[in-house]
């Protein structure tokens, strides 16, 4: 298995099912695909977060957000790995409920990720709302 599919097999799988948790209200597993080294910021749909006490505050609070997740999917529309550094660019189609109202929606979602101690982790993210 080669660097890139290596990469979508961690997107696909562990990048994926964190995603999941976060939408029904669990934002460890999340956490836990972050980075813990500087930089790391958020661009987001609700909120920006910069450095380790912003994101942390921002998936918290995302976690108490989120609840009841019927659906969620990554659309992946371009991706690359460039030795330890890697990027995904696609749309996120989530049913969930937020602040305890069942809500659809679609986010343009862009993350950058580095290769640490042989794991990935994300240190980047941008994310906005696809207005339809």
């Amino acid at each position: 298995m080669d660097d890139r599919d290596e990469f979508l097999a961690w997107v696909k799988g562990e990048l994926y099912d964190a995603e999941f948790a976060l939408h029904n209200g669990d934002f460890a597993p999340r956490r836990a695909l972050w980075s813990r080294n500087e930089p790391v910021s958020v661009l987001g749909a609700w909120r920006n977060a910069y450095g380790q006490q912003e994101i942390d505050e921002l998936f918290e609070g995302l976690g108490r957000m989120f609840s009841d997740c019927t659906s969620y999917a990554f659309e992946l529309q371009a991706y690359d790995v460039i030795g330890d550094a890697a990027y995904t660019a696609g749309l996120e189609h989530s049913s969930a409920s937020v602040d305890g109202e069942p809500r659809t929606y679609t986010l343009r979602a862009t993350q950058i990720y580095r290769r640490e101690d042989g794991q990935w982790k994300v240190f980047h993210r941008h994310g906005d709302t696809v207005i339809e």
